[in-house]
């Protein structure tokens, strides 16, 4: 075999490996660090200048801010096939983040490919698994201790390949980023959907799957289908009880949750200067719901001054030289275009049970009391990743301060989380966080918490039908506290305050009064708030572990007999022939996020060990045989039982299956498990209506095959009892729809097409059994 270090030579050239990360190379202009943490790797606006030159020559046109950043990032910029929605492009990323949940996988595959280090910045964050149930310091210091195999495999596997570690406590990762590593017209991908919180200042940032992280740590070039651009242009100004979270409320509403799929949505307009850097990075951040690729807003004076409050003015001085190619051209073309006034924007809700289910907070009780949804609020909760900035916080404790002085407390329940320890400890200094203890509030620890599941919620029973308000992102059933009867809605951070406060749907701040302790009757004022604190941020506790420059001698330790982490191993590879008699393992009926095929909540303790987490396979979906959810007929003994327990039967006995899925099928979080666990327990390929943008490519990537039907009316001929057989592998190739054979129990036969968006590239993964499985071959 050939020496290590001539397989990793080999694997550079085969796949275009750089031989050393881009941003190391001196920026000719100015030598400016792209963080702090990282000295020595700088910002290369000058590559971006000219590829973008490159790019504006050849297509001859003015360009969109998308497209600047994203071109600006090609490979080959001279040679890339460049057409909106229909090529791939080969880009370049800045750097990577993951989070400590989808990190686990990530640094698995990466420990898999045997190269010695990442090829770009990285970094991991512990924000996933710290579980809500008595408080900040107390929930963190359980965490701590019940994830410490976790934590030290991520702590120690950062260390061996280079990769900065944020230890639990730091902070919620899309915070962290934006307070130290996102900048304007950055390219980052990170493991979570909410990546495009970056985009808050004026970078392009993409949520991933694990498996296209490691891609970017290797050094190989990565690719993303050329994005459309949805321009959304804002007049007027942000005024009153109307925030930056009404915006992007108001723009699901209009696009639903798959509308924005394969597209960035640009913003622009005069609008846009009236709203803060974090209120950017919020209704980038919450673009994940709609199915975006990612959201961006051009640079301008509320990200220079969000960065130089943040310690880096050096990087808004050179974006202001820049700045040119951090805007977009005059005359630029977008595919779509939505035009908001925000001065007649109202405070919204968005709920029950979707995100892009939109109404103005002022008619939401009549709607709930038409729909029979529970008026009384349970629990509000504010902070997450999507508002939980220190306006967020200074706006809330507006509100509550003024309850204080009626002598009220929230009627509800109430959580606070901040975003990251710079804004806890910093919130606590300024008084914001006693003023929310005092109306009622709990402070949580800096993390996820119940925006993802990790909330032992005492108050009520599963099953019991209650309603809860959040300033979250997402909202589907059961996804704060595994209750499918809990009716969660999303909105400000104010607006919730307010609402739990009152304790009631019926209640609209604009126009509805209270009652305060003396008897008389007062209404609350428009919430009034700094965006930055007049003082530097107090960055709390040092929670950051610089990866060592020698780690050599460094260890990684994974026990054969862990049951929180597992080595993997590879997937077998296509056998060369079509596949027949595909068993349909379930045929879901209606929406089916990732969090139904797999679940988070308890199950984010086995993210690192693929054989437990396939447990959670596909528990949450409908099944349309019987309309219940983890209940399928096992099409041997004929018995209905668990989905994970059939599908572990059929992978026993050598029966390979298939998935029917309906429209925007994986949509909502990045997580790779989604795809990881069906191919791990003997599925082959997902047949749906549509998917969305990332499980797609999750699925490709672990060498399944995503499917669509060429007419969607198709679905509603296979019935679960069917076989299916997938015809035209041997001569697969990218636009060249396979066939479908569709076998029904009483022997008829009918014939269907399948489409699919593989291109050269992906066949190749399909071929070998996965991408990290092509990879490999690639080193031999």
């Amino acid at each position: 075999m050939a020496p290590y270090s001539l397989l990793v030579t080999r694997l550079q050239k085969a796949l275009g490996v750089r031989q050393y990360h881009v941003a190391s190379v001196l920026c000719q202009r100015a030598k400016v660090a792209m963080s702090h943490f990282e000295p020595n790797e700088y910002i290369r606006y000058d590559l971006l200048e000219k590829n973008i030159h490159i790019v504006r020559k050849r297509l001859n046109r003015p360009l969109t801010l998308s497209e600047k950043i994203v071109y600006g990032h090609l490979d080959d910029p001279a040679n890339q096939e460049i057409e909106r929605g229909k090529t791939y492009l080969r880009l370049r990323p800045d750097r990577v983040a993951m989070q400590d949940a989808t990190a686990q996988m990530a640094m698995l595959q990466f420990i898999s490919s045997g190269l010695p280090k990442v090829a770009v910045p990285s970094t991991i964050h512990c924000d996933h698994l710290i579980e809500a149930q008595l408080g900040g310091e107390k929930d963190l210091r359980r965490a701590k201790d019940i994830n410490q195999e976790v934590y030290n495999f991520l702590a120690t596997a950062g260390a061996k390949y280079g990769v900065g570690f944020w230890r639990p406590g730091s902070g919620i990762i899309h915070q962290i980023i934006l307070e130290n590593y996102a900048y304007p017209g950055v390219l980052l991908i990170g493991t979570d959907s909410h990546t495009p919180n970056g985009g808050g200042v004026g970078g392009i940032c993409i949520g991933v799957g694990g498996a296209d992280a490691v891609d970017v740590m290797a050094g190989i070039p990565w690719e993303l289908k050329c994005p459309k651009v949805i321009g959304v242009k804002l007049t007027g100004s942000l005024s009153g009880w109307t925030s930056p979270k009404d915006v992007i409320l108001k723009v699901a509403g209009i696009l639903t949750v798959k509308g924005g799929t394969g597209a960035i949505v640009e913003y622009h307009g005069p609008g846009v200067d009236s709203i803060s850097c974090t209120g950017m990075a919020t209704i980038c951040n919450m673009g994940a719901e709609i199915g975006a690729t990612t959201s961006v807003f051009p640079y301008n004076h509320r990200m220079k001054k969000y960065l130089s409050k943040t310690g880096r003015a050096d990087i808004a001085s050179l974006a202001d030289e820049f700045k040119d190619y951090l805007v977009p051209d005059p005359g630029c073309h977008y595919d779509q275009v939505i035009e908001i006034n925000l001065n007649e924007l109202k405070p919204h809700i968005n709920g029950p049970f979707s995100p892009d289910l939109a109404h103005p907070v002022a008619e939401v009780g009549t709607v709930a009391e038409k729909e029979g949804w529970p008026l009384d609020i349970r629990v509000g909760l504010i902070g997450s990743c999507t508002n939980s900035s220190y306006e967020d916080m200074g706006r809330s404790a507006a509100v509550a301060k003024q309850a204080l002085a009626h002598g009220l407390k929230c009627k509800s329940q109430f959580t606070i989380t901040p975003g990251s320890e710079q804004i806890r400890a910093t919130i606590e200094r300024d008084g914001y966080a006693q003023i929310l203890r005092d109306v009622g509030g709990i402070v949580l620890a800096n993390a996820c918490g119940p925006c993802i599941g990790q909330w032992d919620r005492k108050d009520i029973k599963k099953g019991e039908k209650n309603t809860i308000v959040t300033s979250y992102n997402r909202n589907f059933t059961g996804r704060n506290d595994a209750n499918p009867e809990t009716h969660a809605f999303v909105t400000s951070p104010e607006i919730v305050t307010a609402l739990a406060i009152a304790g009631t749907l019926k209640f609209n701040p604009e126009s509805d009064f209270l009652t305060g302790k003396d008897g008389k009757k007062f209404k609350l004022e428009a919430p009034d708030a700094d965006e930055l604190p007049q003082a530097e941020f107090d960055p709390g506790q040092d929670t950051y572990q610089h990866p060592p420059k020698d780690s050599s001698g460094q260890r990684v330790d994974v026990s054969p007999t862990s049951q929180r982490l597992q080595l993997l191993e590879p997937f077998d590879k296509w056998d060369g022939k079509d596949l027949e008699d595909l068993q349909i393992l379930i045929k879901v009926k209606g929406k089916c996020t990732t969090d139904h095929i797999s679940a988070a909540g308890p199950w984010l303790k086995f993210r690192g060990h693929l054989d437990n987490i396939s447990n959670n396979l596909l528990i949450g979906a409908i099944n349309i045989e019987n309309g219940k959810a983890n209940s399928v007929r096992n099409a041997i003994t004929q018995e209905f039982g668990p989905v994970p327990d059939t599908a572990r039967y059929y992978k026993k006995h050598g029966i390979r299956w298939v998935v029917i899925g309906d429209e925007n099928y994986g949509e909502g979080s990045s997580r790779e498990h989604a795809a990881l666990e069906p191919r791990h327990l003997g599925g082959r390929a997902i047949i749906t209506k549509s998917f969305a943008r990332i499980h797609e490519t999750n699925l490709k990537k672990q060498g399944l095959l995503p499917l669509t039907f060429a007419d969607p009316a198709d679905y509603n001929k296979i019935h679960p009892v069917d076989k299916l057989t997938i015809q035209g592998l041997k001569d697969f190739a990218p636009g060249k729809p396979l066939k479908c054979i569709i076998k029904h129990p009483n022997g008829t036969q009918e014939t269907i097409l399948l489409n699919h968006t593989f291109n050269e590239t992906q066949i190749e993964w399909f071929r070998a059994g996965s991408a990290l499985n092509r990879m490999k071959e690639l080193q031999q």
